[in-house]
């Protein structure tokens, strides 16, 4: 891989990342009157604000100028119109959490070849559903919930194609598909006591997501359809929170039929991603927080310029900057080109990555460090005025008793498989492990794999059909620890 490339790669992730909330506000007075070498950089983010951030750096204008290509629709369209395009209905449910968050519920009732007394549904808009949508007796459809990891949303399920995402193949097989949306991502950017200018408002991690946003969701969905248990498929993150819900609220492990977990995110002090590097400053919060932004990573003024800028950028008729781009998300999420899917991705970039809170990311950075799956660390004192204790109390998996199937890879470098087979060693209702059978498979490949669909979603519609016990029968050649 060309060095350059890399060095150009991570100077932009870190710009992107990073440099937005390191510079200070242009409303801020200096506390001296010694030099702020960031006062250029305010100046250029002030100004992107404005949209007028092309006019400080000409070389960007003239690359997004001289690099035009065919854009593919895709990048304009939002998660309720891209699943509309590819023929399937869509509706979008409001979800009120106990603590007062507003959550977006993106759901595909049926498949393409739609149950007659759903017609309607095809040609919903993206308001809020009224009607209750109780599946009709006899009916018993099954219900698929899915949930993104950090800084996504629901609309990363979708960025495959119809025969290869997992909520389109779900639907067509008889599923009713539920998306759901954390608080603080593109779309479940509310609260009824707050708005997202306010600190405050980012003052959770994936606790609170477990917590409250999976029990709200879980209970929407199944006071809608009318049925007592549904079907989980988390990524990422996805599992981290449905392991703090099922823990703290072990009452909602009876209404989970299945779970299957995808990369689950717990033990992750064998990460072997360049964020690790991180991690040691994970305990050490002002500087994260002085370095990410107290509030939200990737503000919605910078992701409007990425998701403008790279999908023109990010072509597979610029070597150049298809390069970059590519090594952007494999600096995240590992290295795997066979499994690139390059057509797609100025879609991905359109839309993702999506905002989410700091506090989230520093959580998995101190579990990292720690190597122990629990609650928030506050330091010391915090902890005591918090918890009334030194140290954040441990999240007890032997209280999530639904059935869970796990779904890792050995090129995964954020969840190593040293700590996917611990977490299997401590869930008390762990049905199978299975191991991608691709060497190269990564974190991201979950989503965006060219072959996701055989390496990875066929499977998992195999386990969702079985009952019971027959789950643990699965080919031996899968079960490898």
């Amino acid at each position: 891989m060309n060095s350059k490339v890399i060095t150009i790669s991570s100077i932009l992730l870190l710009t992107l990342v990073g440099f937005p909330n390191l510079v200070k506000s242009a409303d801020e007075e200096p506390a001296d009157n010694s030099f702020d070498f960031f006062s250029l950089g305010s100046e250029y983010w002030n100004r992107m604000r404005m949209g007028l951030a092309f006019d400080v750096y000409d070389d960007a204008a003239f690359v997004a100028e001289t690099v035009k290509k065919e854009e593919n629709p895709d990048v304009k369209l939002n998660v309720t119109e891209l699943i509309k395009k590819y023929g399937f209905p869509v509706e979008t449910h409001t979800v009120y959490t106990d603590d007062n968050y507003v959550l977006t519920l993106h759901r595909i009732p049926f498949g393409r070849k739609h149950h007659p007394s759903h017609a309607d549904s095809l040609s919903n808009n993206d308001n809020n559903v009224t009607s209750s949508g109780t599946q009709e007796a006899g009916e018993k459809k099954p219900i698929a919930l899915l949930h993104h990891g950090l800084c996504s949303s629901s609309v990363d399920w979708i960025m495959n194609t119809a025969d290869k995402a997992l909520p389109y193949m779900l639907a067509d097989a008889g599923y009713d598909v539920w998306m759901a949306n954390a608080r603080g991502n593109r779309y479940s950017k509310r609260n009824i006591a707050m708005t997202p200018k306010k600190s405050a408002f980012w003052d959770f991690s994936w606790h609170e997501i477990g917590k409250y946003d999976i029990p709200a969701s879980i209970d929407y969905i199944l006071a809608t359809t009318g049925l007592k248990e549904l079907n989980y498929v988390g990524h990422s993150m996805g599992t981290t929170a449905f392991f703090v819900a099922m823990s703290l609220r072990p009452e909602y492990n009876a209404k989970v039929r299945k779970m299957i977990a995808l990369a689950p995110a717990v033990h992750l002090e064998g990460m072997k991603s360049p964020l690790r590097y991180m991690a040691r400053f994970g305990v050490i919060e002002k500087f994260i927080y002085d370095l990410l932004g107290n509030g939200e990573i990737l503000p919605d003024y910078v992701l409007k310029y990425m998701h403008q800028f790279a999908p023109s950028a990010c072509t597979e008729s610029d070597t150049f900057t298809t390069e970059i781009c590519d090594n952007i998300m494999y600096a995240i999420g590992g290295y795997n080109p066979g499994q690139m899917n390059e057509t797609q991705m100025p879609v991905i970039l359109a839309h993702a990555p999506s905002t989410c809170s700091t506090k989230s990311a520093i959580h998995f950075l101190q579990s990292v460090h720690s190597g122990k799956f629990r609650q928030y660390d506050y330091g010391m004192i915090g902890n005591i005025q918090k918890y009334g204790q030194m140290n954040p109390p441990i999240y007890k998996l032997s209280k999530v008793t639904a059935p869970v199937s796990i779904f890792w890879s050995e090129n995964d470098v954020l969840c190593d498989p040293k700590g996917v087979k611990r977490l299997k060693n401590e869930l008390p209702n762990c049905e199978t492990s299975i191991k991608i059978n691709d060497t190269q498979f990564t974190h991201i490949d979950y989503l965006y794999a060219k072959d996701a669909d055989k390496l990875v979603y066929k499977k998992v519609m195999d386990l969702l059909e079985q009952q019971g016990t027959e789950s643990k029968e699965i080919k031996k050649i899968d079960q490898k620890d």
